[in-house]
């Protein structure tokens, strides 16, 4: 099993979602605030990896669901800088495990990373029930529709989570 430095907000039930699935597999997460980290352009950078720059961002941040930030219009030295002011813009969480980083939830890549099958009957249906949820976009109740992605409904500014 592996040790998951997972940097998140505090408070995000996303985040406790994802941190309950690593968590059932097995792994042991060690949770940072990715508001208070101090961050460097270099470290920060670290885990976008190859991802284009708009995949940077944390789409239901106030200053993109305004319009006042447009990713798709930002390079990456700007990116950073901004992130580094304001790190809400940041997308989450950040993974970290041994040398290799990461952005987002992405369930299957994760799973083939480091594997998210829980480790005992107990924790199964959990896990199970978990795995079915896009544990990348806002997080609502079960009686919440979106009736489209949750991409789109944060691009739109919907989300209020």
């Amino acid at each position: 099993m592996a040790r998951v430095i997972f940097y998140s907000k505090p408070g995000c039930k996303g985040g406790t979602k994802q941190k309950v699935l690593l968590t059932a597999a097995g792994h042991e997460v060690i949770p940072y605030n990715l508001l208070t980290e101090p961050w460097t352009v270099e470290r920060l950078r670290s885990f976008f990896g190859d991802r284009p720059v708009a995949e940077w961002f944390n789409l239901s941040a106030p200053k993109i669901k305004s319009g006042e930030v447009v990713p798709e219009k930002i390079d990456a030295q700007t990116a950073l800088a901004l992130m580094l002011k304001e790190p809400l813009l940041i997308r989450r969480p950040l993974l970290e495990v041994g040398d290799r980083r990461e952005v987002g939830f992405d369930v299957q890549k994760i799973d083939t990373w480091i594997g998210l099958q829980a480790v005992d009957e107990s924790l199964q249906e959990i896990s199970d029930k978990l795995m079915k949820q896009d544990l990348q976009g806002c997080s609502h109740g079960k009686d919440h529709h979106h009736g489209q992605s949750s991409q789109q409904h944060q691009k739109q500014g919907n989300c209020k989570h």
